[in-house]
């Protein structure tokens, strides 16, 4: 009886939609709500203070970054608005070191930036932090450091202007 009743059981599993990438959440604009650099030395060995935050200093509260696509969600170029202090270069191209969220813990996605739009020269990376979604809130974090050991970096907290 059991077998019966399974297998007349006809399920409709829809048609095929394309997984929702990164790409797609990130594209669009962006205004900062705050800009906190880090000591990341001090952090690692517990002296304080080891943050500061920027976001009313040197105008940061102008900052605006575009992110755009192309029709298939393509990564294109992107560009700094506002009268800020370059932190990294201020307009260029870009693209995700993948598509989707990894599932690994402490992998997470980086926003590499080119000056060219073949994506050959790049110039600098950030790391997505925090990855838009009901919210439309992102943090991308850029890092600079020396021999391998991370020194200082800015945690960019952005809200979608759309």
């Amino acid at each position: 009886m059991c077998f019966f009743a399974i297998g007349c059981d006809n399920t409709d599993d829809g048609s095929y939609v394309a997984p929702i990438t990164l790409y797609e959440k990130v594209n669009g604009n962006w205004g900062l709500t705050n800009l906190k650099m880090v000591d990341e030395v001090a952090k690692a060995n517990n002296i304080q203070p080891n943050e500061e935050n920027l976001s009313t200093y040197f105008n940061y509260e102008d900052f605006k970054i575009k992110f755009n696509v192309d029709e298939k969600n393509n990564p294109t170029s992107y560009e700094v608005t506002g009268d800020v202090p370059p932190l990294f270069a201020p307009k260029g191209y870009w693209a995700l070191s993948s598509e989707f969220q990894s599932s690994i813990t402490g992998v997470g996605t980086k926003i590499y930036l080119y000056s060219d739009a073949q994506k050959t020269q790049k110039i600098d990376e950030l790391r997505l932090v925090s990855v838009p979604g009901k919210t439309r809130e992102m943090q991308i974090q850029l890092v600079r450091s020396s021999g391998g050991v991370d020194f200082l970096s800015y945690v960019f907290k952005l809200n979608a202007i759309n």
